[in-house]
């Protein structure tokens, strides 16, 4: 996709219609097959607007599933869709102006992928009363609250904590790795939650941590980045590692992939097995499955129910908002252990932390 520089140019809002893949909302491993095409939605239901953070529809993870749920909302709302991709280093205003294009042609809901829209938001979102918007991921920048604006967030410390127990159970090793493409307080849910449910398995696991950038978003579109700090982790004996990197996780795969037999990668945000390529497959343990399908798709069909969201909603294990990846049977020996955590977190007998 180009670069957004007016609503009416199909260059600059690639648009795409969805296929006739079926989706399964209730599956585990849902969410990681379906692809969106806009130019063919052309059904009467509601106008829905997508703006996919760095990466776009392709990356196989978080802006993929997204899309899913997109998808699901063509398929069984007869919504039509429009997307938009942000582009790698551009400046806020960039994402202000994508959401501005997306509401003056009528979209609604409008659908901002990542938390790093939330400002730009903030900043739209009262010019267009008329129009709902949902920000994945997203949070309220100040004090006053925009009342056509939901912030879709997800328990990320769960399902984290699930994949976290698989790696322990399945480490010969006892040292697994974590790879984060952001050091940020998002980010940092992924990581405590995986190092909990690692040492609720063993106790003495070592757990190595590596982002692959500070601040800059960058860090979850850079492949060969995401490849470094895993191949540098499998050197340092770690046998699993889990990526929460984006678009990075490619390279995070490929070095599993390199490292040799017995070496696993965890994916995220999808169901990464789904997508890989058959030389990756083989090394894909699971992956913990972030189900923004299933906030997008809600916060479709409460529009098209004249009833949108508004607020925090937030997605977590109890809501099948996380979850993890069935897909290569890798860990079928195991779901009785990890099932059985999961009932304890809902329950509240585990309280999984979200900061390290």
């Amino acid at each position: 996709m180009g670069k957004i520089t007016a609503l009416a140019a199909v260059a600059v809002l690639a648009l795409a219609g969805c296929g006739s893949d079926d989706d399964n909302g209730d599956d585990k491993n849902a969410g990681s097959s379906n692809t969106l095409d806009c130019g063919v939605a052309d059904g009467d239901g509601p106008k829905v607007g997508i703006a996919y953070d760095v990466g776009g529809q392709g990356d196989k993870s978080f802006n993929d599933a997204a899309a899913v749920g997109v998808k699901k909302a063509v398929d069984e709302l007869g919504a039509q869709c429009t997307e938009a991709e942000a582009q790698d280093g551009e400046a806020e205003s960039a994402r202000e102006d994508r959401l501005r294009q997306l509401a003056d042609g009528g979209h609604n809901p409008i659908v901002a992928v990542g938390f790093l829209y939330s400002e730009a938001v903030n900043k739209v979102a009262p010019d267009y009363p008329e129009i709902n918007f949902d920000v994945v991921d997203g949070f309220d920048p100040d004090d006053q609250p925009n009342e056509n604006v939901a912030y879709l967030t997800f328990a990320e410390e769960q399902g984290s904590f699930l994949v976290g127990a698989a790696a322990a159970l399945k480490s010969k090793s006892g040292n697994v790795g974590f790879v984060g493409g952001v050091n940020s307080d998002l980010i940092k849910k992924f990581e405590a939650g995986y190092t909990a449910g690692a040492k609720a398995v063993k106790s003495d696991i070592e757990v190595q941590v590596k982002y692959i950038e500070e601040s800059d978003a960058s860090g979850f579109n850079d492949p060969a980045g995401g490849k470094a700090a895993a191949t540098g982790m499998f050197d340092q004996g770690a046998d699993v590692v889990y990526h929460a990197s984006g678009g990075s996780g490619a390279g995070v795969f490929q070095a599993a992939v390199e490292a040799g037999d017995g070496m696993w990668a965890i994916g995220v945000d999808s169901d990464q097995w789904q997508t890989a390529s058959e030389s990756e497959k083989p090394h894909i343990l699971t992956s913990m499955l972030k189900r923004v399908d299933v906030a997008a798709f809600d916060a479709i069909s409460a529009v098209a129910e004249g009833s949108p969201l508004s607020g925090y909603q937030t997605y977590d294990l109890a809501k099948d908002g996380v979850g993890y990846a069935t897909s290569g049977g890798f860990v079928d020996d195991i779901i009785g252990d990890l099932d059985g955590y999961a009932d304890q977190i809902k329950s509240g007998e585990i309280k999984v932390p979200t900061a390290p």
